[in-house]
């Protein structure tokens, strides 16, 4: 009974056998053996019983002297050679040692002679000219070392792979953004440094309207400012007292007052050293001759303070000499109401009918005849004009469509096609106007530009510029045939009848019975007064007569081409949207005699309001080109104009326009620091923002940036909370300022701003929110610091474009960029010969610094985009593009050896603020991106990278004209929406389309169908990322950018998952896992080979989990096929990876983060697709009480005719433990806003099923 314990299955016979083998083979005694042969042959149990007794001590005597005898022998081995190498190093060192005591014996010095050095240096560059030479001429040498050599690259390869020798794939260094893109400088406004004096740039520095003037009209300007001292509780104004005068504080300490209608004051705002007291509707009250006193604003000294005082009526003095800065100075002013105050009340606020006046008294024209409804549409006209803008013969068809349908098109149409345009408009082509004399452009060029008048303004690509021309028709007048329908017309055209001897009379809208020429010439005249027009002949060729029927729309809200319109009978009501409601609130009613759409004329900025006629209205319309014209004819029209858009403000807005700051900041400036007190919160009118915050560790992190239309501190000053970061200028930034005391009174005298406050106040905090990464709160995620996950380079305004070297093609390169950004909206491409062109030839020199800046940001405020080419060298254009630049592009060829360049090296000495973005360009059919890691790591800071495959034509060597042509057929088409510079326009932009794949096992086989249903149905992709199978479908995808080519590759990878032998072989002891995870590693090294993530095509990232840390991990560089591994883990099957860099432990990402649409919107994607593919778990599970039994369990699983409760096993529900933060967050995704979530119907495909890849491949129908 023992022998079957001891040897279980094994009958004694056999073991008996077994043994006397082993025995005879290892030279035992004869006699044992006998012994051992005559107990097999006995069959008594009891003698077998007895020679196995006596046999054991043998065995265990003889295996313990074997084992013995093998340890000694291998411990003297291992003895022996660790004594042999500790001699050889040993002797090694004291040889070396012995070498270096040596003396060196001292040689004689000889002097090499001037004609020796002469006589050797020859000889050594003739040598050298003989050996290049021999290499061109003499091809048999050449010819014969090319198989020698190969057959040594041949013999290094299997030497490498014969030994195993592998080279290590470099890794991205991980660098600190340096202190200038961290930190503000310490220093503030910088008086002392400057040419001018301190007063001359405090002015300078407040009233942002002077900053447009030439040096010799600021100068001039500045020769009226006087001094003045207060003391303290001394008015500096008071109610009562004339409203003409700009006041900058110089030292000390003023308070801004608003004296109430109970005679309550309630401060406004601090006015501290630099700042100033002015309001830019009083400066256009006493330039247009309506000076007004103050009614409710006082300043008074908080204490002793030294005031500079600038008188308005010196501006009066500068327009007599210099009229074209008249229209500029106007138009400046119009801008700042438009976009500062109206921004902050309206936008912000939700202010509407507060903003305007309504009390305005109604002009009596004509007598008002009474109305009879028409029978007949028919229309007799003649064109006062000869000829017509553009924006005239769009207007009917592009805004004649109300959604009530009572807009209806215009059918009348002038049958003329050889009238020219009054002005041309033509989109900005390279154009070739090499030897064209072009000079500075005038203040009133530069007007035309900031009111967007289609001019013939056309850039070539060498950044030359057309002449501004205008072509005048100079035809005679004569009469148009006109074409009728029978449909009625929402607006009718009624035009001057020259000629009365046609018909008499000419009907004439609601006045019946009266000649046209008679209605038409009056209402000229009270144009003419209203404008306070010299010369009536100005309105001749440009004011046409329109009636418009109840319930036409004349223009909407947000249109850009904008007209004149002067109301002659009826009333033209203006309603606006509001903020947060989908209503329209009536802002007021344009009566006879008004003027309504002057603001968007001088302004050049879209129509803040939908102008309506609830019923027949007859108005005169004068277009914006020929506003212009009249303007540039006599510019004193403008005062007049612009007088109108001021009476039309309410006292509210004038209340406003004193306490709310148009402020400027120059680069590298603090805003405002950490822990200072919150007064105030600040709009973005154009340029660039920094928000960084300092840990109690003293580093310093990037929170975010911000651009034109943002909204900074609005929290901290609602709260009244001190700073939480600090704010500096990335660039020249222009803000409005809205003080604390301001806010406060709005809110008492308009409670329902308070809704608007407490909207804004929680859009901040849920957007905070939205940053945390995941479900927990904080760094939990392992993310030590937002700017590794966030994109900052987002609503841009400005990018600079730099070349690496000479062979860069700068000029094809932004004019591809700059196709592909003009399908998002207007961008402008300057140049050095452009500013020279458009400014002068002296526009780039200092003392043309603030005009420049000016004219700079006015092209901002026009145009969605500007880009900046930048010189081959550091000159004063490259420096002043860094210096506007949003964003720095460093464009390199990829196909080179990774280079610093020149132009690089120097600015690395400079304080560059800006984000710097590596681009790298590729041939189309060239090889794939490589050693981006090498680009990446011999520069300092890059906040991204990307790959650009460029068509042919941009590696094309053209001359300028060549160039010019191509492009100019590129420009008449679309740009691809798929190509790269498409993508780099969006990431640009903003507009970033991400897709983000999730986990599910052989489930995400149908990633590759929903991908190529993308391609068909054209959605581009920007940023591909993922978790799990997500990550290895991603980068497939990133690679290839093919859906076909990723099938291809997935399914043969598929096929290797199912190889059972592979299986088997990995097998290993099961501590850790159950595989050793050696076959897993191959299968994903075959396809992805030693990638670096750098490399792809795409940008790419994935997720795994640390267990090391207890976080999330998101790679976006290093070893592709390692983290594709590394996030493909899961749990007891595989091993954990060790991270390459830092050794950590990493998991299947999809145990924290299973669908990381999250990740994709923080790195700067506006719109994510997020396909899951995760199985979905049981909810409907078994209430069994407070405990279970097993047995009860097993009972009904086996009974067949038992009810079958669903109650999770053990692995179940360690499974749903470890996916407990992952099904969280995947809630919160479907949830968001920005993400759409799709599913397609994978359920019945489990896990495993790679064996089933063409079914679930096509399961969604998209695949097919």
């Amino acid at each position: 009974m023992s022998t079957q314990v001891w040897w279980p299955g094994l009958g004694l016979p056999a073991l008996s056998r077994y043994l006397t083998r082993l025995l005879y083979g290892l030279g035992l005694p004869v006699g044992l053996a006998a012994d051992m042969g005559q107990s097999e042959s006995e069959p008594q149990e009891e003698q077998e019983d007895t020679a196995l007794t006596a046999m054991l001590p043998s065995i265990r005597y003889l295996v313990e002297d074997q084992l013995q005898t093998s340890m000694v022998l291998g411990v003297m081995i291992g003895v022996s050679l660790s004594v042999l190498l500790i001699a050889t190093l040993f002797l090694v060192l004291v040889r070396r040692l012995r070498l270096k005591k040596v003396p060196a014996q001292e040689t004689p010095k000889y002097r090499f002679r001037k004609r020796d050095k002469m006589l050797f240096y020859g000889r050594k560059i003739m040598r050298k000219v003989s050996q290049s030479t021999s290499s061109l001429v003499d091809t048999t040498i050449s010819s014969t070392s090319r198989p020698r050599m190969k057959k040594k690259l041949k013999m290094l390869n299997i030497a490498k792979k014969f030994l195993r020798i592998k080279k290590e794939l470099p890794t991205l260094q991980l660098k600190e953004p340096p202190p200038s893109v961290l930190e503000a400088d310490l220093t503030e406004f910088d008086v002392a440094n400057s040419h001018l004096p301190s007063e001359v740039l405090y002015m300078l520095k407040n009233v942002r309207v002077l900053g447009h003037f030439e040096k010799p009209l600021f100068l001039e300007l500045c020769k009226h400012m006087v001094f003045q001292q207060f003391q303290q509780g001394e008015f500096v104004f008071r109610p009562g007292q004339p409203d003409s005068s700009i006041y900058v504080v110089q030292d000390g300490k003023l308070e801004v007052f608003l004296t109430e209608p109970d005679g309550k004051e309630t401060i406004m705002k601090e006015v501290f050293p630099g700042d100033s007291v002015h309001s830019l509707l009083s400066i256009l009250d006493v330039i247009t001759g309506h000076q007004r006193p103050y009614r409710t604003v006082s300043a008074r000294a908080a204490e002793d303070a030294t005031v500079l005082r600038l008188p308005v009526e010196a501006f009066s003095a500068v327009f007599e000499k210099y009229p074209e800065s008249l229209v500029r100075v106007v138009q400046i002013i119009m801008v700042r109401l438009q976009r500062v105050t109206f921004l902050a009340l309206h936008n912000y606020l939700g202010l509407t009918n507060e903003l305007f006046s309504h009390d305005m008294q109604p002009l009596r024209l004509f007598p008002q005849p009474s109305h009879t409804t028409r029978t007949s549409p028919i229309r007799h006209s003649k064109r006062v004009a000869s000829t017509t803008s553009i924006e005239d013969s769009k207007e009917s068809a592009g805004r004649q469509s109300d959604p009530a349908g009572k807009d209806l098109a215009d059918p009348l149409k002038v049958t003329d096609a050889s009238t020219p345009p009054l002005l041309s408009r033509c989109i900005s082509m390279p154009v070739d106007i090499s030897g064209i004399q072009r000079g500075p452009r005038s203040d009133f060029d530069m007007a035309y530009e900031r009111g967007r008048i289609s001019v013939s303004l056309q850039e070539d690509s060498t950044g030359t510029l057309a002449t501004f021309s205008r072509s005048m028709s100079h035809e005679p007048k004569e009469r148009k045939s006109v074409t009728v329908e029978e449909q009625p017309s929402g607006v009718y055209h009624y035009n001057y009848c020259e000629d009365d001897s046609v018909g008499g009379d000419c009907p004439f809208g609601p006045y019946q019975g009266r000649q046209t020429s008679a209605i038409f010439e009056a209402a000229k005249r009270e144009l003419v007064k209203l404008m306070k027009i010299e010369d009536p002949s100005l309105l001749n060729n440009r004011v046409l007569l329109h009636h418009a029927k109840a319930g036409t729309i004349i223009a909407r809200q947000g249109d850009q081409d904008v007209s004149l319109h002067f109301v002659l009978w009826g009333c033209l009501h203006v309603y606006q949207r509001m903020i947060d409601k989908a209503e329209d609130v009536c802002l007021f009613l344009t009566q006879p005699g008004e003027m309504v759409g002057q603001l968007a004329v001088l302004t050049g900025e879209p129509l803040i309001f939908t102008i309506k006629a609830n019923r027949d209205c007859t108005f005169l319309k004068i277009s914006k080109s020929d506003f212009y014209e009249i303007m540039r004819e006599q510019p004193s029209v403008v005062l007049s104009v612009a007088h109108t858009v001021a009476a039309r403000m309410s006292p509210f807005v004038r209340q406003m326009d004193f306490a709310i700051d148009w402020m400027a900041v120059e680069a590298g400036r603090a805003l405002y620091r950490q822990s200072d007190k919150s007064d105030c919160t600040y709009i973005v009118l154009n340029g660039r923002l920094r928000s960084v915050i300092q840990k109690g560790t003293g580093k310093k992190e990037l929170v975010g940036e911000y651009g034109r239309g943002d909204l900074i501190g609005v929290v901290e000053a609602l709260t009244r909370q001190p700073r939480a970061t600090t704010v500096h200028a990335v660039r020249d930034t222009e803000l409005a300022k809205l003080p604390e005391g301001t806010l406060n009174n709005i809110k008492r005298r308009y409670p329902q701003v308070v809704t608007r406050l407490i909207h804004l106040l929680s859009q901040k905090i849920l957007g905070s929110l939205q940053q945390l990464r995941g479900p927990f709160p904080g760094s939990g995620l392992g993310v030590t610091s937002s700017s590794e996950l966030t994109n900052p380079a987002s609503n841009l305004s400005t990018v600079a474009v730099l070349p690496v070297c000479d062979d860069v093609p700068m000029a094809a390169f932004t004019l591809e960029l700059k196709h592909a950004l003009n399908a998002i909206g207007p961008t402008l491409l300057l140049t050095s010969d452009i500013i020279r062109a458009r400014l002068g030839l002296s526009a780039l020199d200092s003392i043309q610094e603030y005009r420049l800046s000016g004219w700079l940001a006015q092209q901002e405020d026009i145009h969605r985009i500007v880009l900046y080419q930048t010189d081959c060298t550091l000159t004063p254009w490259t420096l002043r593009c860094i210096r506007q630049a949003d964003c720095i592009l460093i464009v390199g060829l990829g196909d080179q050896e990774p280079t610093l360049g020149e132009l690089e090296q120097m600015l690395e000495n400079t304080a560059v603020r800006a984000l710097k973005q590596l681009v790298l360009l590729h041939r189309e059919d060239g090889p794939s991106p490589s050693r981006t890691v090498e680009w990446l790591n011999m520069r300092s800071w890059c906040s991204g990278h990307l790959h650009i495959k460029c068509p042919r034509r941009v590696f094309s060597r053209r001359s300028p004209s060549k160039l010019r042509e191509m492009y100019e057929k590129v420009f008449e088409k679309n740009a691809d929406r798929h190509s790269d510079f498409s993508r780099l326009a969006r990431v640009l932009t903003g507009n970033t389309i991400a897709l983000v794949l999730g986990g599910g096992g052989a489930r995400g086989c149908s990633h590759i169908g929903v991908i190529k249903a993308m391609e068909e149905a054209g959605i581009p992709i920007d940023l591909i990322g993922g978790t799990s199978i997500g990550s290895f479908i991603g980068a497939l995808y990133a690679e290839e950018r093919s859906a076909v080519r990723t099938k291809q590759r997935a399914r043969e990878w598929a096929k290797s998952m199912n190889s059972v032998f592979e299986t088997v072989l990995d097998l290993t002891y099961p501590i850790t896992s159950m595989f050793s995870g050696s076959a897993f590693n191959t299968s994903i090294h075959k396809v992805f080979h030693d990638k670096q993530i750098e490399d792809l095509w795409l940008p790419y990232f994935n997720v795994t989990t640390d267990i090391t840390a207890s976080a999330m991990r998101v790679h976006t560089d290093g070893s592709l096929w390692r983290y594709v591994r590394a996030s493909m883990t899961l749990s007891g099957y595989l091993p954990p990876l060790c991270d390459p860099k830092d050794g950590n432990l990493l998991m299947d990402g999809g145990y924290i983060n299973n669908l990381p649409a999250d990740i994709a919107r923080n790195m700067g994607a506006k719109t994510v697709i997020a396909i899951d593919v995760g199985s979905q778990d049981e909810t409907d599970l078994c209430n069994y009480g407070d405990s279970l039994s097993g047995w009860w369990l097993l009972w009904t699983r086996l009974n067949p005719w038992a009810e079958k409760v669903k109650v999770p096993d053990m692995a179940e529900i360690q499974s749903r433990l470890a996916y407990v933060s992952c099904v969280r967050q995947l809630e919160v995704v479907k949830s968001s806003s920005y993400c759409e979530y799709i599913r397609p119907p994978i359920d019945r495909f489990k896990t495993m099923d790679f064996g089933k890849f063409d079914e679930i491949y096509v399961s969604p129908g998209w695949g097919q």
